[in-house]
């Protein structure tokens, strides 16, 4: 074959391959816009759980249905904040099918940007309305409550001494700073029922105080187990740390003015553009039923059933949470009140 032979034989070749090179492109882009992928496609989970209670519950999942799961966690040091702002970033083009937060503000902001995609099924039915959004865009589960946590061998653990201790003595008391996690959602909480003027006047007596404001809440258990500090503001999940860790320490629950409780629930919501609609919907349905649940209340976390659960079914100390979980108060209007928070607390402590 001449020299120009081969060099239109190379360019015909070249063409074909550009043509095959389009024609896969065009199928791709087309299994896209349809939404038909092979079922080896992993269903792309977010979750800001701690992977030690959370990961076995997916694999199980995956297992019985065989549907493939991915899982991206969060980190410690971001909490669910990391995983919220991804899902913001990511708008345009998602990736997460299903998001399992460990709380509910991060939840609500991205429902008020329209991210989240609405679903009743079954495990939506028996969640109480409290812990539910209505429409059936997010879903409540597995709470822990807002509780004191108090060193016994330093203070006795009864609501009058914490009272006392927190009108006389708040520089024993450890906080952790409120710009993140569910002590963000307390003082949510708290602008709501209280307002603007009332917050802000009681928490800065609290620093005037003395009270001791660290990184987080495992910190605030830390500093309380440790008879640093005499008691503190943390959740159920980190007392049973220190429970568990034969430390002398115990728990009542953080009640507001109308004897209300403070319970977090976990949240599980479908992202807006996911292409596994079905499986999201069944993994939604998994992680709302009473077997999920009662798992989460015999892990090490103690997690609250948030729907209908037999006491001899829970371990013991969890039937004394799921009472006290049982006069939580409403946190679904907070939306009105989270933002207006957040930018007071980011003067407080960011300038």
């Amino acid at each position: 074959m001449t020299r120009p032979s081969k060099q239109r034989a190379t360019r015909t070749r070249l063409r074909l391959a550009g043509v095959a090179f389009a024609l896969l492109a065009l199928a791709i882009a087309g299994a896209f816009s349809s939404g038909v992928f092979s079922a080896r496609d992993p269903l792309v989970v977010y979750c800001a759980h701690d992977s030690i209670y959370s990961e076995q519950l997916l694999r199980t999942f995956q297992q019985r249905t065989g549907i493939p799961v991915a899982i991206r966690f969060d980190t410690e040091a971001t909490k669910s904040l990391g995983l919220v702002n991804l899902l913001l970033r990511e708008r345009k083009y998602p990736r997460c099918d299903v998001f399992w937060n460990n709380q509910l503000l991060g939840t609500l902001d991205l429902q008020e940007e329209g991210l989240l995609l609405p679903y009743k099924g079954k495990g939506y039915e028996r969640i109480p309305d409290r812990f539910k959004d209505p429409g059936g865009q997010w879903t409540g589960f597995a709470g822990r409550l807002r509780v004191y946590i108090v060193n016994t061998q330093r203070m006795s653990a009864t609501p009058a001494s914490i009272q006392r201790a927190t009108q006389e003595h708040a520089a024993r008391m450890a906080v952790a700073k409120p710009l993140y996690g569910t002590t963000r959602s307390h003082y949510t909480l708290l602008w709501h029922r209280w307002g603007r003027e009332k917050l802000v006047s009681w928490h800065r007596a609290l620093r005037q105080a003395g009270v001791l404001e660290v990184q987080g809440n495992a910190m605030v258990k830390n500093m309380v187990a440790a008879g640093k500090c005499d008691f503190g503001w943390t959740d159920t999940d980190d007392v049973f740390i220190a429970l568990d860790n034969q430390q002398p320490v115990e728990m009542l629950p953080i009640r507001l003015e109308t004897g209300e409780t403070i319970c977090i629930p976990n949240t599980v919501a479908i992202i807006k553009g996911t292409r596994k609609l079905t499986a999201a919907q069944q993994l939604v349905d998994f992680l709302l039923s009473a077997e999920t649940e009662l798992a989460l209340a015999r892990s090490k976390s103690r997690q609250i059933p948030l729907g209908e659960a037999r006491p001899e079914d829970l371990p013991e100390e969890v039937r004394q949470l799921k009472s006290w979980a049982d006069d939580a108060c409403d946190l679904r209007s907070l939306g009105e009140s989270r933002q207006a928070c957040l930018q007071w607390l980011k003067s407080e402590y960011l300038q």
